[in-house]
């Protein structure tokens, strides 16, 4: 199998423990044309029994900066899920460096505050005559620091898992960061051309980032993946734009669409992340880009499972679009019965390995007869 990027061809890296990685792998690019090789794809990770490598101790840490910060220990527990747990299905060992969905902005110069599971930008552009000050620099810390383990889990990965690119998020994610997201919302009234002048040059930069990255997969035989998990020889992303769940839809269509839509054509792939029920009133407007593969719908704690949210996925099928899944095994046969599996990429989380060798089988035999919407 073949993966381009920058205008040149490359072998991809086997997984050595995954025999058939190639076909797996192939499924999943079918899965961004609405096409099928033999069955839908359908990810799975089960935990190894017994543990093959024991967990790094925890190591004590003065600051949750630290924590987050110390690429040893990225690398050292990466390693150890990963050949802890066996992929079934579809499903492929990665990672990717995370330094949180803000870690993007604070290579324009916001500071970062740490939490235990998350981190947030600090905003840095407090009145708009400091904007220009706002501007990505490859001495960046918070850069350098991504870069630094990107490299180190490209090296310990070799044979073993594929790396992918950060969480990394432009348009009204980045600006709502370095304004703080109220703020931005008075902005789009009060400040519209600065708005306009600062997310042109942020989605420019983030243009750049996406070359140099795909470039440097290619160059370690990777295909690209990133945190939503598929993993693809095609060069793919993930719009986004979690801000939109406060503007209007006339608000979005007018400073954010236009970027989304540019992104997607810089891409041979992309799945859209829709965060949260307020964010389903620009559904259609997403739909209407030619150029957007697949819509990855979150609904957020609280607002049911997958298989309750079946009239916002027959909206994207209907519109020519694939759909990315997060399913219990009880899901899947309304799952079945209501959706068609042409475009569909689920990952399916099962308790053991005979409950996932039940789902492949019923997988194995989803067709589109059943379903005529």
């Amino acid at each position: 199998m073949t993966a381009r990027a920058s205008g040149f061809q490359t072998r991809l890296m086997p997984i050595d423990a995954i025999p058939d990685w190639e076909t797996r792998i192939a499924r999943q690019d079918a899965c961004w044309e609405r096409e099928i090789l033999d069955r839908p794809v359908c990810a799975i990770t089960v935990p190894r029994e017994p543990p093959v490598r024991a967990v790094p101790a925890a190591r004590p840490y003065a600051y949750l900066r630290d924590y987050w910060l110390d690429t040893d220990r990225v690398v050292e527990t990466t390693v150890a899920a990963v050949r802890n747990t066996e992929y079934l299905g579809d499903a492929l060992p990665f990672a990717w460096p995370n330094l949180g969905p803000e870690g993007f902005s604070a290579f324009f110069g916001c500071e970062m505050e740490f939490g235990e599971t998350t981190t947030w930008a600090i905003p840095c552009i407090h009145d708009w005559a400091e904007a220009g000050a706002c501007r990505f620099s490859k001495e960046n810390p918070y850069w350098r620091k991504l870069e630094e383990m990107t490299e180190a889990l490209l090296d310990a990965g070799e044979g073993l898992f594929y790396t992918g690119i950060s969480d990394l998020h432009p348009g009204g994610d980045a600006l709502a960061a370095f304004r703080d997201p109220q703020q931005l919302n008075l902005d789009l009234l009060l400040h519209p051309g600065e708005v306009r002048q600062l997310l042109g040059y942020v989605n420019r930069v983030y243009a750049e980032l996406l070359e140099f990255y795909f470039a440097k997969l290619a160059a370690r035989r990777q295909p690209v993946t990133t945190w939503p998990g598929i993993v693809s020889s095609k060069r793919w992303m993930v719009p986004s734009n979690d801000f939109s769940c406060m503007i209007s839809k006339a608000m979005f269509d007018k400073f954010f669409l236009p970027g989304i839509r540019e992104e997607c054509r810089l891409l041979e792939a992309s799945v859209y992340h829709l965060d949260g029920p307020a964010a389903l009133r620009h559904l259609d407007s997403l739909l209407e880009i030619p150029e957007l593969s697949m819509i990855q719908w979150v609904y957020g704690a609280g607002q049911g499972r997958a298989s309750d949210w079946l009239p916002v996925y027959r909206r994207c099928q209907a519109a020519q679009k694939g759909i990315q899944l997060f399913l219990d095994a009880d899901e899947l046969p309304v799952i079945m019965e209501n959706l068609r599996p042409e475009g569909v990429w689920m990952a399916v989380t099962v308790p053991d390995h005979d409950a996932a060798r039940a789902v492949l089988r019923t997988v194995e035999t989803w067709r589109s007869s059943g379903v005529s919407r």
